[in-house]
């Protein structure tokens, strides 16, 4: 007899893949169908995706860092856009480039803009002249007048052209156009800056044009007037008198003109002097430092209406009067 010895099967910790069997004494195959693609779908639940958290290198594991996310909100009761009660700009706060425009402009407004070796280099160059040196103020420190023309180039028009939209902006103004500028000369009030020796700070501009004619400025009596004449001429429905009739300048400050267009060879277009340095002179000397010498020998009096403005402000007009002693005229720019 043949011994029988016992064969015994070891299995790995990993279930091997059966193999289907050729045999005949082999199970029959499974009967059950695999599903196609897209049958049932509507019967399963979504499969979830897992989220995947990085290990750090001390074994702890760190959630994906969130997008920091903004509210906005409307403000419909309070209003974005605020007016600077120091150099009246309007703009609109939070804007990046309004609130830089902003403090660029109220810089230049209080303190001036510098004038330093730069400008120094192409002086020269650009026909400046030096009007007036040791222009001394009203509170001790003193200072010179330069002229150029206002249609210069270079460094010196570049300073010019950002100074004049500062000008505009301040007093609400249109830019001057190009003839304006070709038939003009530009007066600067410069001072020494306090923080370096080298360099100047413009507190003060005169744009001086050569025109034709002006209007005189009617008197206070007769604007007082023009007024009653006004309120008898909408009380009865009569035309008013043509010898009665004044141009309106400002009906605030009760500025009015007579029609009649005289010969007047100088015009002031723009008037500026920085808020920090107002009240010490300085729209006075370079008004008189612009009737000296505007015209080459020939002096012009205001006192005689040889100097007209251009629609004055408030403080212009309070200027205009101080300065040419009532005879300043009024011209369209």
């Amino acid at each position: 007899m043949l011994s029988m010895t016992k064969v015994k099967r070891t299995y790995s910790s990993r279930s091997r893949v059966s193999l289907p069997s050729s045999s005949p004494s082999s199970s029959p195959p499974s009967t059950t169908k695999r599903k196609r693609f897209g049958e049932g779908a509507e019967n399963e639940p979504p499969t979830k995706k897992r989220l995947t958290t990085k290990t750090s290198p001390s074994g702890r594991s760190e959630k994906p860092k969130q997008s920091v996310l903004r509210q906005l909100h409307f403000s419909i009761e309070t209003s974005v856009l605020r007016t600077c009660t120091v150099c009246g700009l309007s703009y609109t706060r939070g804007a990046p480039d309004d609130e830089s425009l902003h403090r660029a402009h109220c810089s230049r407004v209080q303190r001036g803009m510098e004038w330093g070796r730069e400008e120094e280099r192409d002086a020269e160059k650009f026909g400046v002249e030096d009007i007036q040196s040791a222009v001394k103020l009203k509170d001790g420190k003193k200072g010179r007048i330069i002229c150029f023309k206002a249609n210069v180039g270079g460094r010196i028009g570049s300073k010019l052209a950002i100074l004049l939209e500062t000008i505009n902006l301040a007093l609400s103004s249109p830019p001057l156009s190009t003839d304006i500028l070709q038939s003009s000369k530009a007066y600067l009030y410069l001072i020494p800056s306090l923080t370096n020796a080298h360099r100047e700070k413009i507190v003060g501009c005169v744009i001086a044009q050569r025109i034709s004619t002006a209007m005189t400025v009617a008197t206070p009596s007769e604007t007082l007037l023009e007024r009653d004449s006004n309120q008898a001429t909408d009380r009865d429905s009569l035309p008013s008198s043509p010898t009665h009739r004044l141009v309106a300048v400002d009906t605030t400050s009760g500025l009015f003109c007579h029609p009649e267009a005289l010969p007047t060879p100088l015009g002031i277009p723009r008037l500026f002097v920085s808020s920090a340095h107002r009240r010490q002179g300085i729209a006075s000397r370079l008004l008189s430092a612009a009737a000296a010498t505007f015209i080459h020998g020939c002096p012009l009096d205001p006192v005689n209406g040889d100097v007209a403005f251009t629609q004055p402000t408030e403080g212009g007009h309070a200027v205009m009067q101080h300065w040419g002693g009532g005879g300043v005229r009024i011209y369209e720019e």
